[in-house]
């Protein structure tokens, strides 16, 4: 269980906490513990929550009762000594608390709601488990998601940068290196397809804001985005999402019941207002591209088509090492358009599918999108954190919304069915849960350099650009380090966690072969070029991990 303790005091008012600090916190949590307070319950009105809530002026709590829709109020007491509203339970008393299951681990300052035109307040991070094991296997994951920081890792790999200060917050550059995985991923992306009958567009990454009228956005989506902006004499809307510009093709076409599915795909960047609290290196940004897809078809083709993109979704994230998948059927929410004829037919078709592939699912009750339900499907990464990644969202709304039409069998205007999919969900979310899943040790097939080449005396220089060469030729992305001692080029291109590094003495340069040692598996021996060529060729067709 992890716990946030929050004071009220703005950091210009009064600094934020020292580890000294926490440390004396933590000491009176120890003594109010052992003085074995009871914890009571006790239900009141809404009425006298806010009186109590007033009487010790704590104008926060009274926000967070105002959340609170249900009745009565329920408040728990530790003793005589102190109350909060809380819906409960806990234990019976403060003795039931291990004392050496519990820290304060950090402070920071947070925007009251995440609101950056609120207050600024401390923040103390803490956590409290059943006992002392329970937390020292707590410590240790904690130990090890750190170590897998995408946001440490990028900086050190020299894959990425925020650079918040100079350009601005959630907005993400990428480096050579960086920006050669992204494409390697995009490229990947887009050939499988068109392998699986998709075809790909290219959109604006602004319109008129009448589209996000029309679409419903600017109604129900318009706290995520930025503020319209005027041009010329009309109003444009940086986009917040692909969708109403697929259905802007759509609507440039003709289509006939013959021509459907129709499946376009388009890795397409989008702009939502993310407050600066919230903001997460790639986890959260300004600025993202979606691997988007809309699919529209008939009635009678909803089933396969859903199931065609499950097939696809397991296909990718498999390829990049993720095989348990978490699945969840979200349904209608509280804010939604739309009949409930049109999403319980919604809701079926997706039930279908998920049965038709075999996978198990859970009902997440009112978390579908506001115009259609949805498939969320989060993957597992190495250490057992869950992802929500890819979602697949059936529309019964926008086709309508906008007018769109096919023409049936009998020449008569039908609507199609739209499917909106994404299987990363965003580019860089995605690359960031990829880094933190390999602690930056990509797989071989995916590395921005795959193999490095250490010579280790400037006599065999020639040697090495040869070899250098002939590896390019064959599409490894290689690279050569030099003048350093071999222990120190060994352990540089460990810290860079290059997956194949390769040693070039004058004893390899005469025999036409590399010393090669690997950041898997250490050292391998003597290989002739051309064989380390046809391995690391081998993974890249083969989207291998190891050499």
């Amino acid at each position: 269980m992890i716990i946030f303790l929050k004071s009220s005091f703005s950091p210009p008012l009064s600094p934020l906490p020292t580890d000294k600090d926490l440390k004396s916190i933590k000491k009176q949590m120890i003594k109010i513990i052992n003085k074995d307070y009871p914890l009571r319950r006790e239900e009141v009105t809404r009425a006298e929550a806010e009186r109590r809530i007033k009487e010790i002026n704590e104008p926060y709590k009274l926000e967070i009762l105002e959340s609170i829709k249900t009745e009565p109020i329920t408040i728990y007491h530790i003793g005589d000594e102190w109350w909060d509203l809380c819906a409960g339970p806990h234990v019976e008393s403060t003795k039931k608390i291990h004392p050496k299951a519990i820290d304060l681990e950090s402070v920071a300052g947070a925007y009251w709601r995440g609101d950056e035109t609120r207050p600024m307040l401390q923040r103390i991070y803490g956590t409290a488990w059943g006992s002392p094991e329970e937390m020292k296997a707590y410590n240790e994951f904690k130990e090890e998601a750190a170590r897998r920081d995408h946001r440490k890792l990028g900086k050190d790999l020299n894959l990425f940068s925020i650079q918040q200060e100079e350009v601005g917050g959630g907005l993400v550059f990428w480096h050579p290196k960086g920006a050669l995985m992204r494409n390697m991923i995009e490229n990947f992306w887009k050939d499988l397809h068109l392998q699986r009958g998709y075809d790909l567009l290219y959109t604006p990454h602004v319109g008129k804001l009448d589209l996000w009228k029309t679409s419903g956005h600017a109604d129900f989506y318009a706290e995520n985005m930025y503020a319209p902006m005027q041009v010329e004499d009309e109003i444009y809307q940086l986009k917040p999402m692909n969708c109403p510009f697929h259905v802007a093709v759509y609507k440039d076409g003709y289509f006939s019941y013959r021509d459907l599915p129709i499946r376009w795909a388009e890795m397409g960047t989008v702009y939502r207002y993310e407050r600066s609290g919230t903001m997460h290196g790639l986890f959260r940004v300004r600025g993202f591209t979606q691997d988007d897809a809309h699919i529209f078809c008939l009635p009678d083709q909803i089933a396969d088509e859903i199931l065609g993109v499950l097939d696809l979704t397991e296909e990718i994230l498999g390829q990049f090492g993720f095989k348990d998948f978490e699945v969840n059927l979200s349904t209608k929410p509280e804010k939604s358009v739309g009949g409930p004829e049109i999403w319980e037919k919604a809701e079926g078709a997706l039930v279908e599918s998920l049965n038709r592939k075999g996978w198990d699912y859970a009902i997440d009750n009112g978390g579908g999108a506001f115009y259609g339900p949805k498939i969320d499907i989060k993957i597992t990464d190495a250490i057992g954190r869950k992802w929500q990644c890819s979602t697949v969202q059936l529309d019964f709304n926008l086709p309508e919304r906008f007018d769109l039409n096919y023409v049936d069998k009998d020449n008569v205007k039908q609507r199609p069915i739209m499917i909106h999919r994404a299987i990363f969900g965003s580019l860089e979310r995605f690359f960031g849960i990829l880094t933190e899943n390999y602690a930056g040790a990509f797989p071989l097939w995916m590395a921005p350099t795959q193999v490095r080449l250490l010579p280790v005396t400037d006599a065999v220089s020639d040697y090495v650009e040869e070899t250098a060469r002939k590896m390019r030729e064959a599409g490894v992305r290689v690279d050569i380090t030099t003048n350093e001692r071999l222990a120190k080029l060994v352990r540089n291109a460990e810290k860079q966690k290059v997956p194949v590094m390769c040693i070039v003495g004058e004893q390899e340069a005469a025999e036409g072969t590399l010393t090669v040692r690997t950041y898997a598996d250490g050292d391998l021996g003597a290989f002739v070029v051309q064989t380390v060529i046809d391995r690391v060729a081998d993974a890249n067709k083969g989207k291998k991990e190891k050499f």
